[in-house]
C-alpha cells in the first residue's frame, strides 16, 4: 500500500488554501494517509473551531470507505443501504467535503477533508487539493 508523501500532502493543503482564498472563505483542511492517520492539517486564520473535527472526520470517512463523503451521505439516508453508518467508527461525516486522493496508478494513498463553509464550497476546495496532489 502506497502512502501520500509529506510533500504531496503539503501541495494539497496549499492548493486547497489557495482555492479557499479565491472564494474568500476560511477553512480547516485535513489530509490523512492511506491508513487514515492525520498527515497534515491547516486551520486558516479565523476558521471555525467546530470545523476542525469535521474536516478530520471527513478525511477519515473518505479513506475508510474510499469514496466521496457526499456519496456516502446519499447512501446513508433513511431506507438507504448505509443508513446510520455515521454512528460507526467513532462518528463519520456523511456530507460533502471529504475526497479520496489517488496516485497516478489509481491507488488510494490518502484523503482530504475540508470544512468551514457550505458543503458545496467544502467539496470544491477539497477537489482543488486533490487535483494538485496527484
Amino acid at each position: 500500500m502506497s502512502d501520500i508523501t509529506t510533500d504531496q500532502a503539503q501541495v494539497a493543503i496549499d492548493a486547497a488554501r489557495k482555492k479557499s482564498e479565491e472564494l474568500n472563505i476560511k477553512m480547516n483542511i485535513a489530509i490523512v494517509d492511506a491508513g487514515a492517520n492525520l498527515k497534515a492539517f491547516l486551520r486558516m486564520d479565523g476558521a471555525w473551531l467546530g470545523s476542525i473535527d469535521i474536516a478530520i472526520k471527513k478525511a477519515k470517512t473518505a479513506r475508510f470507505f474510499d469514496m466521496n463523503t457526499g456519496e456516502i451521505g446519499n447512501l446513508s439516508q433513511p431506507g438507504g443501504d448505509l443508513y446510520n453508518i455515521e454512528h460507526s467508527n467513532n462518528g463519520l461525516i456523511t456530507f460533502p467535503g471529504g475526497v479520496p486522493i489517488k496516485d497516478s496508478n489509481g491507488e488510494i494513498i490518502g484523503a482530504i477533508g475540508v470544512s468551514g463553509s457550505t458543503v458545496e464550497n467544502d467539496h470544491v476546495v477539497a477537489e482543488a487539493g486533490v487535483s494538485a496532489a496527484i
